[in-house]
């Protein structure tokens, strides 16, 4: 007989110690899925921590000759002999490790493999929160050792200790059924059982996670606002400021719970550029806000083009010269070394260092004049120069030469010799001015000039009507008057440019590219404009037919309003911004774009799926309709990109594609007085 049919068969029942080398994989194992490769790593880290708790069930391998092989085949516990072996592997154990078993041959193998695995009752997920902070609190164990006892990451142990220390009233709510796991998770965003409570008193019937998670948050700062990214979290930390982290969900830093402390530190820090700006600029004063300061009242001046000193310019055409060398040298390479990259970066700076110096303020504005030094949208410091309090103004000029009479009713000097006074009036020889007693120095009363100035200003209109050329550069005159000047009372067209403050509508909207974009086209106009409003008129007559018509645009479009107010209702005005917007062929892709931010993170979901599926495809929105809503929107922004999609008040209406239809022969001409009568009612 050969050396194997040698082996006896261990009578069932009984429990030996086996070499793990002898042990096999049973075929009759009722688990057909192999296990996770997180699970082995699970039952090793359990195993070294504290040996394996529960024996393993074996039957011993038969030949075919139904002889005992030596070798026995697993029934129950095939993950701890698998994990037994990544120990051998990582040399923690020798392959001869001896095994607690028990021999089963009375049991059918697949039988009791079936039982193991559904006959049981897991532990409900309370208990093992618990007890895990129990482990940590009594047992002293820190997350590093849990995890390893326990074969999970830290950040899982993390987890279950959070969730450990959620109010033992939500706890003993979330066993009885009545608290989602998910909500659960949501409470444990703060450690605080009293707010935990607090919250859940306050929740209707609607107790999804997000709505938990914001009742929880709503009085904190999310690492994301423009505080916590100009401040930092570093130094938000380092003088005793905390951060709540939720570890169930991407927090993007967490949240700022003392937001007392954190408006300090932001008004702390921009005193500290306010200060420096002033010492490296020379400006008279430098005021912080959080916001731009829209309602500010104060005039405000711009740099004015100089040309470059000769070191300068020498600088810029030496830079100008080495970048469009190495674009002619690189035009056709696929992809720059890194060197080559680098240095048009450097030029590109050098460049832009150089530019800017064509503009600069006068020394004299400095000296009188400030900034505003302002927290932006995204968090980044922002400057605006040059405004003038009314104290820091200088006085204007007296140009009035009094006559012996002195100044006329009102203040007004008219002179007799045909000259004219402060306002413009003219004198003249006698006439009206003259009274009875031949005192022909007697200024002209103010009943009388108010007359006959209403003659003259009906003179103007017939005047005007009739040169639309001239009646541009009055129009343009009057507007940018108003709009550049402060105080400059200069105009003569009852004309009021009206601009609505569109940052206290959109948040942010100064920030964007678009803002940025309008804000340096306005300050290129200002740059240009006289120091003096009374020579604002020479200038605009001076300007060539496009740039005179550019202002104009400039002027105009600084007035236009089609923002929608819950509170005003004006169907008329909206149609009117559409043709607008037709007529202009305005495209908003070009300046708005659709993100988590803008749109889809202050939609429904609902919403969000429409635009998917508007953009995309139906299929592409039935892939994110089971998400949550953040990574909903995080998801439909990025599907979105190139697509050119815009929400319904963001499209320009599509012309009508039909020609008009030609006037009939009875139409009303555009002589006929009476033909805008209806129209105009």
């Amino acid at each position: 007989m050969s050396a194997k049919h040698a082996e006896t068969i261990v009578e069932s029942g009984t429990e030996v110690f086996i070499p793990l080398n002898k042990l096999k994989k049973s075929p009759k194992n009722a688990r057909k899925t192999p296990h996770s490769e997180a699970a082995i790593e699970a039952y090793a880290a359990s195993i070294a921590a504290i040996g394996i708790l529960q024996n393993l069930v074996v039957e011993p391998e038969l030949d075919t000759e139904g002889a005992a092989t030596g070798s026995y085949l697993v029934t129950i516990g095939e993950g701890r002999r698998l994990a037994q072996l990544l120990r051998v592997k990582r040399k923690e154990i020798k392959k001869t490790e001896p095994i607690r078993c028990i021999v089963d041959t009375a049991n059918d193998p697949h039988e009791i493999s079936l039982d193991e695995n559904v006959t049981r009752e897991n532990m409900h997920p309370a208990d093992q929160f618990e007890a895990f902070k129990k482990l940590a609190d009594e047992r002293g164990f820190g997350v590093e050792e849990i995890a390893a006892r326990f074969g999970v990451t830290p950040h899982v142990v993390r987890q279950r200790l959070r969730l450990g220390a959620v109010s033992p009233k939500l706890m003993e709510i979330y066993r009885n059924g009545d608290l989602a796991l998910d909500q659960l998770m949501a409470f444990a965003l703060t450690e605080d059982h009293a707010r935990q409570e607090a919250a859940f008193e306050r929740l209707s019937h609607n107790r999804d996670a997000s709505t938990i998670r914001r009742m929880l948050t709503e009085t904190n700062v999310a690492a994301t606002d423009r505080r916590a990214t100009f401040v930092g979290a570093e130094k938000y930390t380092e003088v005793g400021g905390t951060i709540l982290r939720d570890l169930f969900t991407e927090d993007r830093g967490g949240y700022f719970e003392d937001v007392a402390l954190l408006d300090m530190l932001v008004l702390a820090k921009l005193g500290r550029e306010a200060n420096a700006l002033m010492e490296a600029e020379g400006w008279k004063w430098a005021q912080v806000f959080l916001d731009y300061p829209h309602s500010h009242g104060l005039r405000r001046t711009y740099p004015q083009p100089v040309d470059l000193s000769a070191e300068d310019q020498a600088a810029l055409d030496a830079a100008q010269s080495e970048f469009n060398g190495l674009t002619a040298q690189y035009e056709s390479a696929e992809e720059l070394p890194d060197e080559v990259d680098a240095r048009f970066g450097e030029l590109e700076a050098e460049i832009e260092r150089l530019e800017a110096k064509r503009l600069t303020y006068d020394p004299a504005d400095i000296a009188r004049c400030g900034a505003f030094v302002i927290l932006s949208h995204d968090g980044s410091l922002r400057v605006e120069r040059g405004f003038m309090r009314a104290e820091d103004e200088k006085p204007e000029p007296e140009t009035e030469t009094q006559n012996e009479s002195g100044e006329g009713e009102g203040g007004h000097t008219v002179y007799e010799d045909g000259g004219t006074g402060p306002n413009g009036e003219a004198g003249g020889e006698g006439l009206d001015g003259e009274d009875e007693d031949g005192d022909g120095h007697k200024p002209l009363s103010d009943i009388l000039i108010r007359d006959l100035s209403a003659h003259r200003t009906l003179g103007l209109r017939l005047a005007l009507r009739e040169q639309p050329d001239v009646a541009i550069v009055a129009v343009t005159h009057a507007l940018a008057a108003q709009i550049f000047y402060r105080g400059g009372d200069a105009h003569v067209l009852d004309i009021r440019p009206v601009s609505a403050v569109l940052a206290s509508h959109a948040d942010g909207i100064e920030d964007t590219k678009a803002g940025k974009g309008w804000a340096d086209h306005h300050a290129r106009w200002a740059a240009q404009m006289p120091r003096d409003v009374t020579d604002l008129w020479a200038f605009v007559v001076e300007l060539d037919h496009d740039s005179r018509m550019a202002l104009f645009a400039h002027c105009v479009a600084l007035t236009v309003n089609a923002v929608r107010l819950p509170s005003e209702r004006r169907p008329r005005a909206v149609a009117t911004a559409d043709r607008l917007a037709e007529a202009v062929s305005l495209d908003m892709t070009a300046h708005w774009t659709p993100t988590a931010r803008t749109y889809l993170g202050r939609v429904t979901k609902t919403h969000i799926l429409a635009a998917a599926r508007e953009a995309v495809s139906d299929e592409a929105a039935a892939r994110m309709a089971d998400m949550k809503k953040q990574d909903m929107a995080e998801a439909a922004e990025q599907l979105l990109v190139g697509t050119g999609w815009l929400p319904a008040p963001m499209r320009t209406p599509r012309a009508a594609q039909e020609p008009a239809e030609p006037p009939q022969a009875d139409a009303v001409t555009d002589t006929n007085p009476d033909a805008y009568s209806v129209a105009a009612e």
